[in-house]
């Protein structure tokens, strides 16, 4: 297995986000669905530079809250 770049690979998926003007986006965390290459899907994650495992479960809570439909707010804290 060998590391590849992942940005080419979400623009060939067609992976967009929305953000205002003047947004950063901080941190990142991509789960993909892998079929190899013996026919196998496996499920992989790739995070940000720097990322602790909190902010990784952070994320991962986060977004199964917004993919479930449980209402989740936020708030100015970091």
């Amino acid at each position: 297995m060998a590391e590849q770049p992942i940005g080419p690979i979400l623009d060939g998926l067609g992976v967009t986000i929305d953000l205002d003007e003047g947004a950063l986006v901080e941190n990142a965390l991509v789960l993909g669905k892998v079929v190899q290459p013996d026919g196998t899907v496996t499920l992989m994650a790739t995070y940000s530079d720097g990322m602790s495992w909190l902010e990784q479960l952070g994320l991962i809570a986060a977004a199964k809250q917004m993919t479930d439909g449980t209402p989740w707010q936020h708030g100015d804290h970091d």
